[in-house]
């Protein structure tokens, strides 16, 4: 196997079942700077094995709520639990006493050091032949053996990277914290070097928490992903839990292209612009709705337009995006909404030309009522 390579066999997904043991628990955070509130309240559980990614927008206080875990911010409020103890509150706990370890987004790495250095910098005090052990375990794990007396200006960014990872293993902390590990990287090692993290993590069962502002990422290396928008978590739930059934408009539109489709609760169905949708294909409508104003979800792999005569079409083409693969297609429809649509790259749909739009999905539609910011607690 390459150096560009993890060694080793295919890791295993860690149980993260709602039984396992709670590892960091934030109880009511409450961050300011000055007189601006950063974090509101906010409160989260992450369990043994476990990897948890704070996922939103810039300045929506994911970066601080790490920073408050690590110990390098105080929370004017609230409780930050460690292993069930508390490392803040009435007695702070500094940040080299909680036994948490930080890949930072600039890796940090002390350029003067060799790969092999810098992954024992933070054991220093162990043993010799221990710590020397633990560092040829590590560069093994991480798909360095061959690079372990290489400065980081001799390395890759993708092996720069895998180094910091492994000197913050090397104390066998109890939580990692990963502030954008991979912002810093081209496309293409990006996506490759966010599975080999993965897999590093799931290999040596430690609790991680990310930190990115990029959801593909977010959904592609997460066991859950905590959404969240001004110093608030909007939504906490599996990678398809929050993506299928947003609980919240912002966490819907955040996650992926969200178009919303008026809709009138009928006796048999919910009449919209992209047809009559059966109540049991939109997710725990209650019978209460019936007669009601709603907003469908629908995301442009849901639905699917198909050129068609003025009279028989139902919407007209008013944008085109050339992806590559895809085409994304905005379509106004004739009740006003407008709805994007995803094509393969050959389809020959024009922009402005007349369209039928219906509905191609295949699982339930999430809903929200007319007007409201969050879903119907039917619609959970």
């Amino acid at each position: 196997m390459s150096s560009e390579t993890l060694s080793g066999s295919v890791a295993t997904d860690i149980d993260v079942s709602d039984a396992a043991r709670t590892v960091l628990e934030l109880d009511g955070i409450e961050k300011r700077f000055g007189d601006t509130p950063v974090i509101r309240d906010l409160s989260l559980t992450v369990r043994d094995g476990e990897l948890l990614t704070l996922l939103g927008p810039s300045g929506c206080g994911k970066t601080t709520t790490l920073r408050l875990i690590a110990g390098l911010e105080r929370p004017d409020g609230g409780i930050v639990h460690l292993e069930e103890d508390p490392v803040s509150g009435t007695e702070f706990v500094a940040p080299e006493n909680r036994d948490v370890g930080v890949v930072f987004q600039e890796f940090a790495l002390f350029p003067h050091l060799s790969a092999r250095e810098n992954i024992a910098f933070g054991i220093d005090e162990w043993p010799d032949e221990e710590r020397d052990a633990r560092v040829e375990e590590l560069l093994e794990l991480v798909g360095l053996r061959e690079h372990g007396d290489k400065q980081p200006g001799e390395l890759s960014g993708g092996q720069q990277q895998r180094v910091a990872l492994a000197r913050s293993l090397a104390p066998e902390p109890s939580l990692l914290l990963l502030d954008e590990p991979f912002s810093n990287l081209d496309v293409d090692l990006r996506v490759e070097m966010r599975e080999e993290v993965r897999e590093i993590l799931k290999k040596t069962g430690v609790t991680a928490i990310s930190v990115t502002h990029d959801q593909e990422e977010a959904m592609s290396i997460s066991d859950r992903v905590a959404v969240m928008s001004e110093g608030r978590i909007e939504q906490v739930g599996t990678p398809e839990e929050v993506f299928q059934q947003p609980t919240s408009r912002f966490v819907a539109g955040f996650l992926g292209h969200a178009s919303f489709v008026a809709g009138h609760v009928g006796a048999d169905c919910v009449e919209s612009g992209v047809g009559c949708v059966p109540l049991e294909r939109v997710n725990g409508l209650s019978d209460e709705y019936r007669g009601s104003e709603i907003d469908l979800m629908v995301r442009p792999d849901d639905v699917r337009a198909h050129t068609a005569e003025p009279a028989e079409a139902n919407g007209k083409v008013v944008h085109r995006r050339y992806l590559g693969p895809t085409v994304l297609y905005r379509v106004e429809l004739d009740t006003g909404d407008v709805v994007g649509c995803m094509h393969n790259h050959a389809d020959e749909i024009r922009l402005g030309d007349s369209v039928f739009v219906s509905l191609d999905a295949d699982h339930d539609l999430a809903w929200f009522p007319r007007g409201e910011r969050k879903m119907a607690d039917g619609g959970r």
